[in-house]
């Protein structure tokens, strides 16, 4: 065949033969779902901003430089009932980044001990873990959290009975109060001095990593003893550094640190529950690890502590780490419940007080998802990173 219809017949049977072709079939499909959900999307917008107009609901995002005109009880940014939607927002921000960080370190150190205890030859450290693990996972956060706020927290005594805690710190039922560090002068020379601490602190354990099979030498001992000590004399040294007790006022303790009883709820349920999940997670790790690995850590003379930490766990962390990430994820997201005991984190002044005052409802909400979408996104990124470190293990 030539000529004109050979070249037609030919035409024809190229397409057929990219119609029946599984990988140009599977972008074909995968076109069309985009161009679905592009018009989906541009379908919401449209008839979201037309049912805004008709409400006269203003849309955008100029209500953030509006004067906000409330208090918020804890704030680690400068911030007055003079500030802005911006600054309010922040305020929320950090609050819930304060209560996620420390409610991951108590949580995974608390988790890791339970988790570690579950298997622990000692009958009663076992199943004391075992009785933790299984009422806490099983009780419904929210109801953790009045409880710790209304039954145990706001059940303690006025400031003026507070019970006294080891190193001047009391609690009552208005927070704990706890002495607080006050250096009017030399703050920089700290704050050096401890990142160069810090840096230190990096490299030796670089240096102790890269010769792990050899026995410490002084320097080892010596460095660490400086990484330790170099910021307590920072502090010593630093001029007009003063401790600050806490005092009891007509109302209340002041003068030290003053921790919100919500707070204290929060970080205290949050990492107590989300423990419990991550001692699961240690155990089943710890199961993984064949059991010649511990024969052979027992016929080298390794005790069991020292075969739990050179043997044992370096190998489990490449099965803890997958779902502890998503134990870190959720802690992060359940610090949400917070609006419940009116802990001022990012939903209770962002999507509560904010919204309720200007209205911006489809701006609040996808400025308060996006924040979340981030958080998560940061946080899966930085456990990714950390497994990739600890790969060895799978050596």
């Amino acid at each position: 065949m030539t000529g004109e219809g050979g070249k037609r017949w030919l035409a024809r049977k190229t397409w057929i033969d990219a119609a029946y072709d599984p990988k140009m079939r599977a972008l074909a499909f995968q076109a069309l779902l985009a161009l679905v959900l592009v018009f989906l999307f541009v379908e919401v917008v449209r008839n979201t901003a037309a049912n805004l107009e008709k409400q006269n609901i203003a849309s955008g995002f100029d209500f953030l430089a509006r004067t906000a005109g409330f208090d918020i009880s804890q704030t680690l940014v400068p911030y007055t009932s003079k500030s802005t939607y911006a600054r309010a927002f922040f305020v929320g921000l950090s609050n819930t980044l304060l209560v996620a960080v420390l409610g991951i370190a108590l949580a995974t150190v608390l988790g890791f001990a339970l988790g570690i205890a579950r298997g622990s030859p000692n009958w009663l450290a076992s199943r004391l873990a075992l009785a933790y693990v299984e009422v806490v996972r099983n009780v419904p956060l929210l109801l953790q959290l009045l409880v710790w706020y209304v039954a145990v927290l706001r059940a303690l005594p006025m400031p003026q009975g507070a019970l006294a805690l080891p190193g001047g710190a009391f609690l009552d039922t208005r927070g704990l109060h706890l002495p607080r560090l006050v250096v009017e002068n030399g703050g920089g020379l700290v704050a050096a001095v401890i990142g160069l601490s810090l840096i230190g602190a990096a490299w030796l354990w670089r240096r102790r990593r890269a010769r792990a099979d050899e026995p410490a030498d002084p320097v080892d001992v010596v460095g660490r003893g400086l990484v330790v000590l170099l910021p307590v004399l920072a502090v010593l040294l630093a001029l007009k550094a003063t401790l600050a007790t806490p005092q009891l006022g007509r109302f209340n303790y002041e003068d030290g640190l003053s921790i919100e009883p919500e707070f204290l709820a929060l970080l205290i349920g949050l990492s107590t529950y989300t423990a419990a999940f991550i001692a699961e997670i240690v155990r089943a790790g710890l199961d993984g690890v064949p059991k010649g690995q511990r024969e052979a850590a027992a016929a080298l003379g390794l005790s069991r502590r020292q075969a739990l930490r050179f043997v044992i766990l370096p190998q489990a962390l490449r099965i803890i780490i997958p779902p502890l990430t998503n134990q870190y994820l959720n802690l992060t997201k359940n610090s949400s419940l917070a609006v419940a005991i009116g802990y001022p984190d990012l939903v209770s002044v962002f999507s509560g007080t904010v919204l309720n005052q200007t209205g911006q409802a489809v701006e609040v909400i996808l400025i308060t998802m996006a924040v979340y979408l981030a958080i998560s996104l940061a946080t899966a990124l930085l456990m990714n990173w950390f497994n990739v470190r600890t790969a060895w293990a799978e050596r």
